[in-house]
């Protein structure tokens, strides 16, 4: 018997984001210059393959400071950000501090700092206990902002002046949920100070946008990614939005379930923001191996963004 045919449509853009090419860029690069170990706090993007693709070189991964040794020993702060207390902690031991956090997150960071400053209280919209919104809390002093996730959060608000008042986001949210729930704040309080840029980040709105491109014309749809990767999630959920009847968010050819992709004819194929081409690949082939594949790139946008390394390691490189 032959393989029956499917046709598999490629989300463009998908996968790696320049924040996050920036901050494995980040551990290769001090693995290179100072040798293992390199020490990384939290995972320094949300991939399995891609910390254990680093663990490999030498990097060693812990949730804090304190796990990490004094001496010499370059530590790197992940790309989702940290607290202020962080640094300040680093600082205090003399640790080789490098903070790969992505350009856009330290955006958001400014952009809270700057409302403080100003006396505004801030609304954070977020995701509770992502490293990110705990990273963005951080910045400001204990009640200075207020996290919302929901409409109804919104509802529940009561602010100490309604008049005075800013918000921010999380940069890997739904641009759907996050418009409807910046929209609740406009009406509810008329006068409250947005960004000058949106927060939702340029990889996130590109790769949403291809998925809503290419779910309504496949049979199912994969989201490559890892399930703690937030961008990775809400890419799922708009796949499931836009009307395609089977979505799954895999990290490896492994993990497919074969069962319920029998009698498609038509896939379609996205991946997270830290999710490596690699791993796209290796689904490809898996499918090829069943099926008699054509592939076609479904392309929404064109980036060209670039973050160059952090600081610490560009005077390193100066030096």
């Amino acid at each position: 018997m032959t393989n029956p045919p499917l046709d598999i449509l490629l989300c463009a853009p998908r996968g790696f984001c320049a924040g996050v090419v920036r901050a494995i860029d980040a551990v290769e690069k001090a693995l290179e210059t100072h040798g293992a170990p390199v020490y990384v706090r939290h995972e320094i993007v949300h991939n399995k393959y891609v910390v254990e693709s680093l663990r490999r070189k030498g990097a060693v991964f812990v949730r804090e400071l304190d796990e990490v040794p004094d001496g010499d020993a370059p530590v790197i702060f992940s790309a989702h950000g940290v607290p202020k207390s962080v640094p300040e902690a680093a600082a205090a031991r003399r640790l080789f501090a490098i903070d790969a956090t992505c350009p856009l997150v330290t955006k958001v960071h400014r952009e809270a700092q700057v409302h403080f400053k100003r006396g505004r209280h801030i609304i954070l919209i977020g995701h509770r206990g992502h490293p990110e919104v705990i990273g963005t809390m951080g910045q400001l002093p204990e009640g200075a902002a207020t996290l919302v996730e929901t409409v109804e959060d919104i509802a529940r608000f009561e602010p100490a002046d309604a008049t005075n008042l800013a918000f921010v986001t999380q940069t890997t949210l739904s641009v759907d949920d996050t418009q409807e729930m910046v929209d609740a704040l406009r009406a509810r309080f008329p006068t409250i100070v947005g960004p000058h840029k949106e927060d939702i980040c340029y990889a996130t709105t590109n790769r949403q946008g291809a998925v809503k491109r290419v779910a309504p014309l496949v049979d199912a749809m994969i989201v490559v990614g890892s399930p703690n990767s937030s961008n990775s999630q809400r890419l799922r959920e708009v796949a499931e939005r836009e009307g395609c009847p089977i979505v799954r968010l895999i990290l490896r050819a492994e993990d497919i379930d074969w069962s319920l992709f029998g009698n498609i004819r038509r896939l379609g194929i996205t991946a997270g923001a830290s999710a490596p081409e690699v791993l796209v690949e290796e689904i490809i082939d898996a499918f090829a191996e069943r099926y008699q594949v054509s592939v076609e790139s479904i392309s929404t946008a064109d980036e060209s963004v670039f973050f160059p390394l952090p600081r610490e390691l560009r005077e390193q490189a100066a030096e």
